[in-house]
């Protein structure tokens, strides 16, 4: 930063402070963000207020907070506050402002990424669909009428946060924020105009005086003072674009997002600790993980396309906003011992040395204080370290942290953390309480196959989907009569190509067939057979999207829907026609749609005739109690085959639990050694892909529900259940080489007094306690959480031991050695199995 540009900052900044106690200073130089003139090692977690509900937040951020983060990361989503040009929402999910607020109730800070364009496998990268049809626009290039607009709304959050007083500089929570969005990946294609819109947005963004700094992610031209960032599965070797910048990971990629249609990706907690512990071994001093808390993709908001509703991404905290363990206890303690390291890391660079192949050591030290880390990048093989006069054991793909250069605090692949079993009690299972049994019953309504709306239009070829629908519904219909007076009964074929990302194609109102793209190959190139009649035919071609485009070079006019060729093949004359630009009639939506049926108040319901079941095209409704308790709510779609649900008139999202993940990409077990990819560890293969879908409490009363369906391709609405989410099992295991828990390193430090290894179990909520030990085993227990067995040696007093520490207590501690259990087994290297019930 300029000397110029620092007095300018700083005098504005002055004048601010003069009306409030509260606020501070935000710089940086080469090492670390400062505030109020002191260097802070930062950690933050991406949580996006639209995929969550404002009654979640706070529970969300403490709990982020609990697990040691500083900062809270959000995108700001163009499309979700201005969905029509001009006109604003900044209510519910969209009330940014609250959000911002929550976080710094909670004591945290904010980095706002207000982009416009987000990625975020948002629908259209968030980028309002109006925005396309503006005259002569080209996104993210240099390009007037595009950055008229992108400033226009920059330019409106920033206000409104100045107005709320929530930049760090006004005494408000945000420190940071972002322009623009990993557009460093797919510049190319925009050549000299991509440089120069770089620049501009740099520029344009700087000068709306938020008093913080501000980042580009993936762009290695930022220019200054623009901080550039690394986003990733693995940033240590990332290095700023100049030397008075620090190095910062704005994405740790914790999971990775789900497709219909795929395999369920996980990362093990080992590796996102291996990875962060490298990054600040090699001098970061901020990282985010993205997503902390992932959420749940509501209304049509997925994008992809293919994305699916869930949004878990195997974050720390889940989708529905349960900790994740020990995911979010093994970066909590990761946490804690970088924190032990601070001083030293913020005061200087690191030193660092190879004491042998794919070995580290990093050292920070200066003055009476001394830092250390300790690295081994072998993805098989353990290696011993020499450090310090002193020897250290390292397993593969691990970091140990070494707070005084001579203790280890922490081993990145050794979890003293306690681990849970999630599961789902489904009210069916419980007692006769499946939705047939347990609301006042079902009613329906048949969406009308073809044209059937008075706003519908016609038109000579075949119209691009997305030009034509706006994005406001998924679907487009297509419908054309053809006369064939010399092929009646004549078995054809109806050849459609199409851009996706799904289609159904009805002949004479009756569904011949069906086809949909993926996440690999959104495009169709379908031939369904067919029965044609004497006279005129009726072929109606409905299209339909599955999330739009959010990520590429020019995503934006990708397109989707038919675009042709749409021809008649096998006619009995052996003739071939082409229908491609034939006058076609197009009908945007659904009648269903414009009639409101989603909100279940309006529309003819019928109750009285026979429920049809596995049937496309089908409305239903239904009203339901609230299933008891507090514990999260999902519906269990297996019976289902496409759509969209509502809630008492809130969109859950699209449920479609017929896409399944395919075979022969999944594994038994994930060896976290090694680099990590979206494919390494993915499971659920040959299952479908979701089944079950968030409903938040907030949006359930305890009784008289209303719940919606549009169901697409047929499925019985009487198989779906209501489930709550709660932990079935807390369990740990524990080794007796494991180090004490990292909140003891003080005592155990500054005493002398050796600590040993520590079994430590807290039940998930406050007012729950340990109510029985399912299982307790010291000596050489085996098996996973849920399904331990005793090994070949077990102390005959571990279940009593642990019953007397845990039962009755909410949380519960059990050294781990022969002092405590005595020695089963002499000579044998021993650990403690536990699995407890919490109620």
């Amino acid at each position: 930063m300029r000397r110029n540009q620092i007095v300018l900052v700083l005098v504005w900044v002055m004048g601010i402070c003069a009306t409030t106690l509260l606020c501070a200073t935000v710089d940086y130089d080469h090492r670390a963000l400062l505030i109020d003139g002191k260097r802070r090692v930062l950690i933050s977690g991406s949580i996006h207020y639209p995929r969550s509900t404002p009654e979640m937040w706070p529970d969300l951020i403490q709990k982020s907070k609990d697990g040691g983060l500083d900062v809270i990361e959000t995108y700001v989503f163009w499309n979700q506050h201005e969905p029509v040009r001009g006109q604003y929402n900044f209510e519910g999910r969209n009330d940014l402002v609250r959000f911002v607020k929550a976080v710094a109730a909670a004591g945290l800070y904010v980095h706002l990424r207000i982009g416009p364009y987000v990625c975020a496998e948002w629908n259209y990268g968030g980028f309002p669909l109006w925005l396309h049809f503006i005259p002569g626009i080209k996104f993210r290039t240099d390009n007037e009428p595009f950055k008229a607009e992108m400033k226009r709304f920059t330019a409106k959050i920033v206000d409104m946060m100045k107005q709320e007083k929530l930049y760090a500089s006004q005494g408000g929570p945000i420190i940071l924020s972002q322009i623009e969005n990993e557009y460093g990946n797919i510049d190319g294609p925009y050549g000299a105009a991509g440089k120069s819109y770089i620049n501009w947005a740099a520029s344009m963004a700087t000068s709306l005086d938020t008093g913080v700094p501000w980042v580009m992610c993936q762009q290695a031209d930022a220019p200054d003072p623009i901080i550039n960032t690394c986003n990733g599965f693995y940033c240590d070797q990332f290095t700023p674009n100049s030397n008075k910048k620090p190095k910062m990971w704005t994405e740790n990629w914790t999971g990775w997002f789900l497709l219909f249609g795929g395999a369920t990706p996980r990362r093990p907690v080992e590796d996102i600790a291996f990875a962060v512990a490298r990054f600040f071994q090699r001098g970061g001093t901020f990282q985010n993980y993205y997503m902390y808390h992932g959420g749940t993709n509501f209304d049509r908001t997925s994008g992809g396309p293919f994305i699916a509703t869930s949004y878990d991404y195997d974050a720390p905290i889940d989708e529905y906003g349960i900790i994740r363990q020990p995911k979010w206890g093994h970066l909590k303690d990761l946490h804690k011992a970088i924190k032990l390291c601070e001083e030293a890391l913020i005061a200087t660079d690191p030193t660092i040395s190879s004491p042998g192949p794919k070995l580290e050591v990093a050292v920070y030290k200066t003055g009476d204080k001394c830092a250390a880390f300790l690295a081994n990048d072998n993805d098989n093989s353990d290696a011993t370290v020499k450090f310090n006069g002193n020897s250290y054991q390292l397993p593969a793909w691990s970091v140990s942290i070494l707070p005084d250069c001579k203790n280890v605090v922490l081993n990145t692949a050794k979890i003293n953390s306690a681990s849970m079993i999630s599961s789902f009690t489904t009210e069916s299972s419980k007692a006769d309480t499946s939705l047939e049994a347990s609301t006042s019953g079902w009613s329906w309504i048949s969406e009308p196959v073809g044209i059937s709306k008075a706003d519908s239009f016609a038109k000579i070829g075949l119209v691009e989907q997305i030009n034509t629908t706006a994005d406001r519904s998924d679907y487009l219909w297509y419908s054309l009569s053809v006369d064939l007076q010399d092929d009646a009964g004549s078995q054809a074929v109806l050849h459609v190509e199409s851009l996706g990302h799904a289609l159904h194609a009805f002949i004479n109102g009756k569904l011949a067939g069906s086809s949909q793209g993926n996440g690999n190959k959104r495009a169709l190139d379908v031939d369904i057979p067919i029965t044609l009649v004497a006279g005129k035919n009726t072929i109606d071609l409905l299209s339909l999207t599955v999330g739009l485009q959010n990520y590429g070079s020019f995503f934006d006019i990708w397109g989707a829907g038919i675009t042709g060729p749409v021809i008649l093949k096998g006619l009995k004359n052996g003739n071939t026609v082409d229908l491609s630009s034939q006058k076609w009639t197009y009908q945007v939506g659904l009648k269903g749609e414009d009639l409101g049926l989603s909100s279940g108040s309006s529309g003819q319901w019928n109750s009285q005739s026979t429920l049809p079941k596995n049937q496309p095209f089908i409305w239903y409704k239904t009203n339901f109690a609230a299933p008891s308790g507090s514990n999260p709510v999902a519906i269990d779609f297996t019976g289902m085959g496409k759509g969209e649900a509502w809630v008492n008139g809130q969109s859950i999202g699209r449920y479609w639990p017929t896409n399944a993940a395919p075979n022969g990409v999944c594994s038994d077990s994930c060896n976290y050694r090694g680099p990590y990819t979206s494919t390494k560890c993915q499971t659920n293969c040959g299952k479908p892909s979701q089944t079950l879908y968030h409903v938040p409490r907030s949006w359930l009363k305890p009784d008289g529900n209303i719940l919606v369906l549009f169901e697409e391709s047929g499925g019985d609405p009487t198989k779906i259940s209501f489930g709550t989410k709660q932990v079935a099992s807390l369990c740990a295991h524990i080794s007796d080489s494991h180090l004490p828990p990292v909140e003891m390193w003080n005592s155990d430090t500054k005493s002398g007094k050796k600590v040993g290894p520590v079994l430590s179990l807290k039940c998930p909520h406050q007012d729950q306690v340990i109510s029985s030990i399912k299982f307790a085993s010291y000596g050489t227990p085996l098996g996973t959480c849920g399904d331990y067995y005793h090994g070949r040696c077990s102390s005959n007093k571990a279940m009593s031991i642990v019953q007397k520490a845990c039962i009755g207590s909410s949380s519960c501690s059990v050294g781990v050695s022969t002092d405590t259990f005595g020695d089963p087994c002499k000579g044998v290297a021993k650990s403690l199995a536990v699995e407890a019930i919490c109620t």
